[in-house]
């Protein structure tokens, strides 16, 4: 993580990389000194990854508490499973949100034909705490495909995809709990986009770097933004998404679970642990074990 004293870009957070064997994840926030941006708390990319025959995606069901993800995907395809009796391919370009609130657990994996030849995996997810009076609701789960996401061509070339919230006189379909916002960018080189001022917002490049008021702002790096409108500028080819929105007080992450309350997540960890929450339809046979430091 690298301070700036640039009003434009007030930190860039450098992603811890993990190695899942047959891709890199890389987490952006939270970090010790960024522990959310608006109500986001959580933001991973995974790949661009190559993945020959037998190599793939193998996520467990496993639980979350208090927040809603959002997976999207650039390239590749997910077989997303749940406790609410959910069983959604995730395609690139479509936003699926799970809703967990009081509860929810989730696999994700490759599809078994998916494992005999070569494919490409590439995509973000990320999770958003949900506020305080939300943090209880029923769990649910909402698939949006891709042609359903408002985009447009600014004038000086910027394509905008809208995944939630407002923005550039778009509005996304998708549910939202708070003021939040979440868009992705494709910029030319040499080409430039203004963007609309949030409470707080980060800056993510996929592909290619890009300048903020002139500051850079390189790939793979989370630069978290100063107040007001801002001016990216694409020194190549660029892609980049932007979260933002307003902050919703300090939240609590241990694992999988997040909470305003850490009782919360105490009492969570040993339903996990007594068997006490829902089983995933069709994929009840495995499970992600509790964490040892999680233990009661």
């Amino acid at each position: 993580m690298h301070k700036s004293e640039s009003a434009a870009i007030k930190l860039r957070l450098e992603p811890k990389t993990h190695d899942l064997g047959a891709f890199e994840v890389r987490r952006a926030v939270p970090q010790a000194k960024m522990r959310n941006i608006g109500p986001w708390v959580f933001f991973d990319h995974f790949g661009p990854a190559e993945l020959g025959p037998g190599k793939g995606m193998n996520v467990r069901p496993h639980p979350h508490i208090g927040i809603a993800t959002v997976t999207y995907l650039f390239e590749g395809r997910i077989h997303h499973r749940d406790s609410v009796g959910s069983d959604q391919g995730i395609e690139p370009g479509a936003v699926n949100l799970m809703v967990c609130g009081s509860g929810m657990v989730h696999s994700e994996r490759t599809y078994p034909e998916d494992f005999e030849g070569s494919y490409r995996m590439h995509g973000l997810q990320l999770w958003h705490a949900l506020p305080d009076h939300e943090e209880e609701r029923d769990a649910s789960f909402h698939h949006y495909p891709a042609a359903v996401i408002p985009e447009t061509v600014m004038d000086g070339g910027a394509t905008v995809r809208l995944m939630m919230g407002e923005a550039f006189g778009l509005r996304s379909p998708v549910r939202t709990f708070s003021d939040i916002v979440y868009y992705e960018i494709a910029l030319p080189a040499g080409r430039s986009v203004t963007l609309p001022a949030q409470a707080e917002q980060g800056l993510y490049c996929v592909d290619g770097d890009v300048t903020v008021d002139g500051e850079p702002s390189a790939r793979f790096i989370m630069s978290v933004l100063g107040d007001g409108e801002h001016i990216v500028t694409a020194k190549s080819d660029a892609r980049f998404a932007v979260v933002g929105g307003s902050p919703l007080g300090k939240r609590h992450i241990r694992w999988n679970f997040v909470s305003s309350r850490p009782e919360r997540i105490r009492e969570a960890a040993r339903q996990w642990k007594a068997g006490e929450f829902p089983t995933v339809p069709g994929d009840a046979t495995e499970f992600i074990p509790l964490p040892e430091e999680l233990l009661f």
